[in-house]
């Protein structure tokens, strides 16, 4: 294997694929990237698998010989990263498994292990490809990725699950405390896609990072089985197990009617819960709205015993009786943040009821919070 690419297109590509390396491999070859260089293409292809998710990404270079071969993702991307951004001559040894790395600067070998033993990416069944345009992927991505539950042992919630309808794509993630769904309309001119499944979260944070960088006006193609998808980006891949189990219904969750209604500047109210945040980070996170409908303002506050209390107050558009109600002000920063209007406007029933924020603009958005029971 002979080929010579530019520092910065390697090292690039080495941390798109390396985010598919298990730190902790079950076998010595899984903590390794898989190198391909084909003469024919004047391609490089590499592969980080972790037996779950699989990262291909393939670049231009110039192949003077082909071959395959696996090296140590982490040596060989450490060595990359620090080398001057020039061209990299990566060329085999006789052993045909130890690498050499020349640059302007100097020399390096790195060992590396045969490709025999690297397990193939799983193959998707062959079906018609469903497109999605880039952008219907980011909104929807953008909009329920931080509600997935981080706790393993609740598995379907550590996913977003993917429904669509005759003319819209829904993304949907909860972690039992809170919900966020998200309606994207696909313009992409594909036929509308047939999906109702889960996806791990870890997989889809790179894919939303992939399609950050995309930067054709293709739209992405997707395949899946029973047990597997595969995101198609052209030159980048990336493919995962699906999550097993039944996904809640969600969509009964969601209240009908509200008898309070509230419409504040998205910006103003989380510059102040990020203030009161910090007297309420010395105890459990929990800060308490209270709606005032008579002067049309709302207050936030947070009481830490020993430590201190704060208290904002800001105008708003309030229809309903007065309230308090309460929320881990994390869960209510996390939503904010995932909006991209100026004002945003939160429903709810009662103190203990859940209560829904909602986007005044283009994007539908919705974001189910569950409130704290406030102690007296």
């Amino acid at each position: 294997m002979k080929f010579v690419c530019p520092q910065s297109e390697l090292n690039s590509q080495l941390a798109s694929v390396s985010r598919a390396v298990p730190s902790r491999p079950s076998r010595p070859v899984l903590g390794n990237i898989l190198v391909n260089a084909d003469v024919e293409t004047q391609t490089v292809t590499l592969i980080g698998f972790d037996e779950v998710l699989g990262i291909e990404s393939r670049f231009a270079a110039q192949v003077d010989e082909s071959g395959t071969l696996t090296l140590p993702a982490k040596l060989w991307s450490d060595i990359v990263s620090r080398l001057a951004n020039d061209d990299i001559a990566i060329e085999t040894e006789d052993d045909s498994t130890t690498v050499t790395l020349t640059c302007p600067s100097g020399r390096y070998e790195v060992r590396g292990l045969g490709a025999e033993d690297y397990p193939s990416l799983p193959t998707v069944a062959e079906g018609d490809a469903i497109t999605l345009s880039a952008e219907a992927l980011i909104s929807g991505l953008k909009g329920a990725l931080f509600a997935t539950s981080a706790d393993e042992t609740k598995q379907v919630l550590t996913g977003v699950h993917l429904l669509s309808d005759a003319d819209a794509l829904e993304f949907a993630a909860t972690d039992g405390h809170r919900l966020a769904v998200v309606q994207t309309v696909d313009e992409s001119g594909g036929e509308p896609p047939t999906m109702d499944v889960t996806v791990p979260a870890k997989a889809l944070r790179e894919l939303d990072r992939m399609i950050q960088g995309y930067t054709s006006n293709q739209p992405v193609s997707l395949r899946l089985d029973e047990t597997q998808v595969l995101f198609d980006l052209g030159a980048q891949k990336l493919t995962t197990r699906l999550l097993e189990g039944q996904y809640p219904n969600y969509r009964q969750l969601l209240p009908k009617q509200f008898a309070r209604q509230v419409t504040i500047d998205r910006r103003g109210l989380m510059a102040s819960l990020e203030r009161v945040a910090v007297l309420a980070s010395q105890k459990n996170d929990i800060i308490k709205i209270t709606l005032n409908s008579t002067d049309q303002q709302v207050s936030l506050s947070a009481e830490a015993q020993e430590v201190g209390s704060g208290r904002e107050t800001l105008p708003a558009q309030i229809s309903g009786d007065d309230l308090d109600i309460a929320f881990n002000v994390r869960y209510l920063l996390d939503g904010l943040k995932a909006f991209d209007t100026t004002e945003v406007q939160m429903q709810c029933n009662a103190a203990t009821s859940p209560a829904i924020f909602i986007p005044l603009g283009e994007t539908k958005i919705t974001y189910l919070v569950m409130p704290v029971q406030i102690r007296s």
